[in-house]
Protein backbone atom coordinates (compact mmCIF):
# COMPACT_ATOMS: atom_id res chain seq x y z
CA UNK A 1 0.00 0.00 0.00
CA UNK A 2 1.27 3.52 -1.17
CA UNK A 3 2.14 5.87 2.05
CA UNK A 4 2.26 8.96 -0.24
CA UNK A 5 -0.37 11.41 0.46
CA UNK A 6 -0.55 14.32 -1.66
CA UNK A 7 -3.48 16.29 -0.25
CA UNK A 8 -3.50 16.88 3.51
CA UNK A 9 -7.11 15.80 3.85
CA UNK A 10 -6.21 11.98 2.61
CA UNK A 11 -4.24 11.48 6.11
CA UNK A 12 -6.26 10.26 8.42
CA UNK A 13 -7.88 8.02 6.10
CA UNK A 14 -4.33 6.61 4.54
CA UNK A 15 -3.33 5.89 7.93
CA UNK A 16 -6.10 4.28 8.87
CA UNK A 17 -5.84 1.67 5.98
CA UNK A 18 -2.13 1.42 6.78
CA UNK A 19 -2.69 0.65 10.24
CA UNK A 20 -4.90 -1.85 9.33
CA UNK A 21 -2.69 -3.76 6.78
CA UNK A 22 -0.40 -4.06 9.75
CA UNK A 23 2.20 -2.03 8.03
CA UNK A 24 4.57 -0.56 10.78
CA UNK A 25 7.24 0.87 8.18
CA UNK A 26 4.17 1.99 5.77
CA UNK A 27 2.84 3.74 8.86
CA UNK A 28 6.51 5.43 9.93
CA UNK A 29 6.54 6.80 6.22
CA UNK A 30 3.68 9.33 7.00
CA UNK A 31 5.90 11.33 9.31
CA UNK A 32 8.90 13.29 9.32
CA UNK A 33 11.74 12.28 10.80
CA UNK A 34 12.03 14.31 14.23
CA UNK A 35 7.60 14.39 14.44
CA UNK A 36 6.18 14.17 17.91
CA UNK A 37 3.16 11.51 18.44
CA UNK A 38 1.28 13.13 21.98
CA UNK A 39 -0.84 10.76 23.30
CA UNK A 40 -2.47 11.77 26.38
CA UNK A 41 -3.58 15.57 27.78
CA UNK A 42 -0.80 15.97 29.58
CA UNK A 43 1.25 16.29 26.34
CA UNK A 44 3.28 13.04 27.08
CA UNK A 45 4.85 11.49 23.61
CA UNK A 46 7.22 10.23 21.85
CA UNK A 47 9.54 12.14 19.49
CA UNK A 48 10.72 10.88 16.42
CA UNK A 49 10.23 7.53 14.15
CA UNK A 50 12.62 5.10 16.50
CA UNK A 51 10.03 6.22 19.44
CA UNK A 52 6.97 6.03 17.76
CA UNK A 53 7.75 3.19 15.79
CA UNK A 54 7.28 1.28 19.32
CA UNK A 55 3.96 2.64 19.35
CA UNK A 56 3.12 1.78 16.18
CA UNK A 57 3.85 -2.30 16.93
CA UNK A 58 1.46 -1.53 19.65
CA UNK A 59 -1.23 0.16 17.19
CA UNK A 60 -1.16 -2.61 14.59
CA UNK A 61 -1.88 -5.48 17.43
CA UNK A 62 -4.90 -4.30 18.49
CA UNK A 63 -7.70 -6.49 16.80
CA UNK A 64 -10.33 -4.77 14.77
CA UNK A 65 -10.73 -2.42 11.49
CA UNK A 66 -9.84 1.40 12.18
CA UNK A 67 -11.69 4.14 10.44
CA UNK A 68 -10.77 7.87 10.84
CA UNK A 69 -12.93 10.25 9.44
CA UNK A 70 -11.06 14.01 8.90
CA UNK A 71 -13.46 16.43 10.25
CA UNK A 72 -10.99 19.62 8.71
CA UNK A 73 -8.46 20.87 7.21
CA UNK A 74 -7.08 24.05 7.21
CA UNK A 75 -4.19 24.74 5.03
CA UNK A 76 -1.60 27.81 5.03
CA UNK A 77 0.99 27.44 2.90
CA UNK A 78 3.19 24.38 3.54
CA UNK A 79 1.59 23.35 7.52
CA UNK A 80 -1.95 22.21 7.62
CA UNK A 81 -4.17 21.37 10.47
CA UNK A 82 -6.11 18.68 10.80
CA UNK A 83 -8.63 17.09 13.13
CA UNK A 84 -10.38 13.56 12.52
CA UNK A 85 -12.80 11.10 14.48
CA UNK A 86 -11.45 7.41 14.28
CA UNK A 87 -12.70 4.05 15.59
CA UNK A 88 -11.72 0.46 15.68
CA UNK A 89 -14.57 -1.46 15.37
CA UNK A 90 -14.51 -5.47 16.01
CA UNK A 91 -16.00 -7.77 13.29
CA UNK A 92 -19.24 -7.75 15.43
CA UNK A 93 -19.25 -4.40 14.59
CA UNK A 94 -18.73 -3.69 18.04
CA UNK A 95 -16.36 -0.24 18.49
CA UNK A 96 -13.63 -1.32 20.79
CA UNK A 97 -11.73 1.67 20.76
CA UNK A 98 -12.74 5.53 19.62
CA UNK A 99 -11.59 8.96 20.13
CA UNK A 100 -9.74 11.82 17.82
CA UNK A 101 -7.21 13.34 16.92
CA UNK A 102 -5.71 17.14 16.15
CA UNK A 103 -2.16 16.93 13.75
CA UNK A 104 -0.01 19.39 11.94
CA UNK A 105 1.01 18.08 8.59
CA UNK A 106 3.91 19.32 5.90
CA UNK A 107 4.56 19.70 2.63
CA UNK A 108 7.47 18.14 1.40
CA UNK A 109 9.94 19.47 -1.07
CA UNK A 110 7.91 16.46 -3.66
CA UNK A 111 4.39 17.36 -2.95
CA UNK A 112 3.93 14.80 -0.88
CA UNK A 113 2.49 15.70 3.00
CA UNK A 114 3.91 14.25 6.30
CA UNK A 115 2.96 14.46 10.05
CA UNK A 116 4.94 16.43 11.95
CA UNK A 117 2.79 16.55 14.96
CA UNK A 118 0.31 13.86 16.16
CA UNK A 119 -1.62 14.19 19.25
CA UNK A 120 -3.99 11.01 19.45
CA UNK A 121 -6.82 10.63 21.78
CA UNK A 122 -5.70 9.14 24.92
CA UNK A 123 -8.30 6.15 24.71
CA UNK A 124 -7.25 4.23 21.74
CA UNK A 125 -3.32 4.51 23.27
CA UNK A 126 -4.30 3.51 26.93
CA UNK A 127 -5.56 0.44 25.33
CA UNK A 128 -2.24 -0.69 22.94
CA UNK A 129 -0.19 0.09 25.70
CA UNK A 130 -1.81 -2.30 28.32
CA UNK A 131 -3.62 0.05 30.46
Amino acid sequence: MSSKVYRPTEMNETFAAIRNSGDVGGLLALYEEDSQLLVDASGSGFTGKAAIAEEFERLVRIPGTMTSRNTFCVEHGDLALLRADFAIVNEEGTTLYSGFTAEIVRRQADGTWLYVVDHVGASLYGAARGA
